[in-house]
């Protein structure tokens, strides 16, 4: 689980990501992301319900989160990320995709690891 100070909480930190950050997409999932002043760097999620059934959902949700912690500790920067699930998240075979988005997201934003 990712700590407190690492995740996105409220909609308007979701909505600020989304509309203001860069966006890199793979087949299972899309990233956006946004430089932040702060040091520290944090992430949420978004799964619908177009993944699958709630058990699919929270699975994804999971694997999500643990792929993105080590990604985070990673990260030179500080920078806000919200990861979007698509259904073909359900099939699992997340770890590719979240790292070559991952990748492409920082290096639109000009940031290398």
């Amino acid at each position: 689980m990712l700590p407190a100070e690492h995740r996105l909480r409220t909609s308007d930190e979701f909505r600020s990501v989304v509309r203001q950050g860069v966006r890199a997409g793979r087949h299972a999932l899309v990233i956006h992301a946004r430089a932040t002043p702060t040091q520290a760097s944090r992430a949420g999620f978004v799964v619908s319900k177009a993944v699958g059934n709630a058990v699919t959902r929270n699975r994804v949700k999971r694997q999500l989160r643990h792929l993105v912690a080590g990604e985070l500790a990673h990260t030179p920067i500080g920078v806000a990320v919200v990861v979007r699930a698509l259904p073909p998240a359900a099939a699992g075979h997340l770890a590719e995709d979240l790292g070559q988005a991952w990748a492409s997201a920082l290096g639109k934003l000009g940031v290398t690891r």
